[in-house]
């Protein structure tokens, strides 16, 4: 199955496929509220803004795995992030990203090795998969790597119109 036919549901419950909410390419990213990388809403913010008319789509995807580090309902998580982030991105409903519930989007991104080729489970918040147009993933950058850092830029720019 292609990535983009991968079934997702937003943050307000609606459903939708990756293809749906990304028709170009796309940055899934899981995110947390309460972590000392949220700060980092702040660059993807800004990637969303740059990028989009370039065919890129930030995908922000709430994850209470790693700490209790997202706590929050469905209502909370998007107040919090639009009005302290300003985030205008979508957001996916709080998913599993790693363990026995590991969502379908999240077992497939995790078969992707990083720049030093290790694959596996998320690390923390904010690790970050960079997927073409076609579903494809090309990179996997580690939560420390900031959005805007420049082989994050780098790829980007390979990878949008």
């Amino acid at each position: 199955m292609s990535l983009k036919n991968i079934n997702l549901t937003t943050l307000d419950g609606k459903q939708t496929t990756l293809g749906e909410l990304a028709p170009g390419a796309a940055l899934v990213v899981n995110v947390a509220s309460k972590c000392g990388l949220t700060p980092q809403y702040s660059a993807l913010e800004k990637l969303a803004q740059e990028y989009g008319d370039r065919g890129l789509t930030v995908i922000g995807v709430p994850c209470n795995q790693f700490m209790g580090q997202e706590p929050g309902t469905a209502e909370e998580i998007q107040t919090f992030c639009s009005t302290t982030y300003g985030v205008t991105f979508p957001l996916l409903a709080k998913t599993d990203v790693n363990g026995a519930e590991r969502h379908p989007l999240y077992a497939a991104l995790t078969e992707t090795p990083d720049a030093g080729g290790e694959a596996g489970d998320i690390q923390w918040n904010f690790e970050k998969f960079l997927l073409a147009a076609d579903g494809t993933v090309v990179n996997r950058f580690r939560p420390r790597t900031e959005p805007d850092a420049p082989e994050v830029i780098e790829a980007i720019e390979k990878v949008v119109s």
